[in-house]
């Protein structure tokens, strides 16, 4: 309901009570409340409010959802863009609202959160619980284990020193970094900083969520294994 409210006999028939027409004549019968209230026709409800039927009450509060979305390339990670460019909102379903938790860059592909979720959201970009994150980057050149000492100590850059990362080589030229913190284009500028620039960055899991069969542009729900997994993983502080 996006905090606006709605008449009672669209909500009900919303929430599959019947169609609006038979909604609007329970409502006529009295068989309908809002807030222990007999409801009448015209009436509106809010989120949090009460409404029943026969006395069964119906939850007007938004269902909660957690999409997870393999983002491609050239995709913005904003609700609009004011470019007209392609957004991650284009890929995923209209109803319910959700909004991305954290951000990936335009040209930064893999996992991203998205969820109406608000103190999930919090949890998950916190710095305090700072739920990791992996991500593969193909560099320019092979980083020296001088380089790959840095990534792993903390670098210094121009907003502060980095947290300390989990650092590996997966080929040649393709690294792979495990962080918690959540700057704008962190790993990007971490990869500069120790001199070998990222050619392409995707990110691989964000704390206990893969899904190495998820195509780019393809999104799906969390289970509720996943989702539980996911909710203790962001309320473990550091």
């Amino acid at each position: 309901m996006d905090g606006e409210s709605e008449r009672a006999q669209k909500v009900l028939a919303r929430l599959g009570v019947g169609s609006r027409r038979a909604c609007e004549e329970l409502i006529r019968e009295g068989r309908v409340t809002i807030n222990g209230a007999v409801a009448t026709l015209g009436d509106r409800v809010s989120e949090g409010d009460q409404l029943a039927v026969d006395g069964v009450v119906f939850s007007t509060m938004p269902e909660i959802v957690v999409y997870l979305l393999n983002k491609p390339a050239g995709v913005v990670t904003t609700a609009s863009d004011p470019q007209g460019r392609p957004t991650v909102m284009d890929l995923i379903p209209s109803e319910p609202r959700v909004f991305p938790v954290g951000r990936l860059d335009l040209d930064t592909e893999g996992l991203l959160l998205l969820t109406n979720d608000g103190a999930l959201t919090n949890r998950l970009t916190h710095p305090s619980f700072g739920v990791d994150k992996e991500y593969i980057a193909h560099v320019k050149g092979n980083p020296s284990r001088g380089a790959l000492r840095r990534l792993r100590e903390g670098v210094e850059l121009d907003d502060g020193i980095t947290a300390p990362a989990q650092v590996s080589v997966v080929a040649p030229g393709v690294i792979r970094l495990i962080i918690h913190e959540g700057r704008n284009r962190q790993v990007r500028r971490m990869c500069e900083a120790v001199g070998h620039p990222v050619v392409r960055l995707v990110r691989s899991r964000i704390g206990p969520l893969v899904d190495r069969r998820l195509k780019p542009g393809e999104h799906r729900l969390l289970d509720s294994d996943e989702l539980l997994s996911l909710q203790r993983a962001a309320s473990s502080s550091r």
